[in-house]
């Protein structure tokens, strides 16, 4: 027996995912990560003051690993200049490699992964936009912190102001530090080479890299230890939200195809039948009603019984 689908229920086909939709779709994202990150600038004061609190509180719970980290970096050049490429350019490259490469190679995991790293962007620049914060390479000499980016500054591409190129420090909102998506996006990268790697090299990398790039944050004094904590709880929020920001994404794309598609040829035409139809042996509708009735009624004239003789009698 065929079985049938309850009204309502039915799932919409999945469409193929293309590059040249993705790729725009991505570099939306990023340009509003951009902004978002340029427009939440918040006030100075707060934002060195929710520093100072972050501080005093880690120092409370003894996990301030900023200070000898960062002076670590600072006194070895060789483990130094190398964060600070790692700082500045590696979330440029290795997010979207992966991404690329899920699309490519993994293309029925790719849009859950999309889904959840978009999720969690979006969620970091809430934080951004609620808590500016100003990272401990901004606090003022006397809290023991040096800026290794501008320390070593003459070794890289950036200035002595940000990881930004040089001259272009003042276009990038150097408070946005809770939570650290550096971080975050280096655990989401972790976990889908961990899980469809497949090879001892890529899992050695997915749990090298989240380390590492908490290790960088920290020693160049570009964020605090509760900044990592915060761009992994960001990244669980993610996780557990993209199913549903998938489903009504599904949903908004059905909805948008039933509106555009075109109404039925013969929608609206009268209908000259008035429900009468056809049946087999007829010409037009109700012939064969007819002719049954006709044959069923009784003869009550005979036509030779005109004066009342039978014929037969004549």
């Amino acid at each position: 027996m065929a079985q049938t689908e309850t009204p309502g229920t039915e799932v919409a086909p999945r469409t193929r995912l293309r590059w040249w939709t993705e790729l725009p779709l991505i570099l939306l994202v990023y340009g509003c990560y951009t902004a978002g990150r340029l427009l939440a600038r918040g006030d100075v004061n707060s934002a060195v003051d929710h520093g100072l609190a972050i501080l005093r509180f880690e120092k409370a719970l003894h996990l301030n690993a900023e200070h000898p980290l960062n002076r670590l970096f600072t006194r070895e050049p060789w483990l130094g200049v190398p964060a600070d490429f790692w700082y500045a350019s590696l979330h440029y490259v290795v997010t979207p490699a992966v991404l690329v490469w899920l699309f490519r190679a993994r293309a029925e995991h790719y849009r859950a992964a999309r889904t959840w790293l978009m999720t969690s962007t979006f969620f970091g620049l809430i934080g951004f936009t609620l808590l500016p914060t100003c990272p401990p390479r901004l606090l003022s000499a006397g809290h023991g912190f040096v800026d290794t980016m501008a320390h070593y500054s003459s070794y890289g591409w950036w200035g002595g102001e940000a990881s930004a190129p040089r001259g272009m420090g003042g276009m990038t909102n150097q408070y946005a530090a809770m939570p650290s998506l550096h971080v975050g996006w280096a655990l989401w990268c972790g976990i889908m080479l961990w899980r469809f790697g497949g090879t001892r090299l890529t899992k050695v990398c997915a749990v090298a890299y989240p380390v590492l790039t908490a290790l960088v944050v920290m020693g160049t004094a570009n964020h605090y230890f509760l900044d990592a904590v915060a761009g992994v709880a960001v990244m669980g929020v993610g996780l557990l939200l993209a199913p549903r920001v998938m489903r009504a994404a599904d949903l908004l794309r059905a909805r948008l195809v039933t509106a555009a598609a075109p109404a039925p040829a013969d929608a609206g035409s009268p209908i000259v039948s008035d429900g009468c139809q056809t049946s087999a042996g007829e010409r037009i509708p109700r012939q064969r009603e007819s002719q049954l009735a006709s044959a069923a009624e009784p003869d009550a004239v005979p036509r030779d019984a005109g004066d009342g003789t039978p014929a037969a009698a004549r």
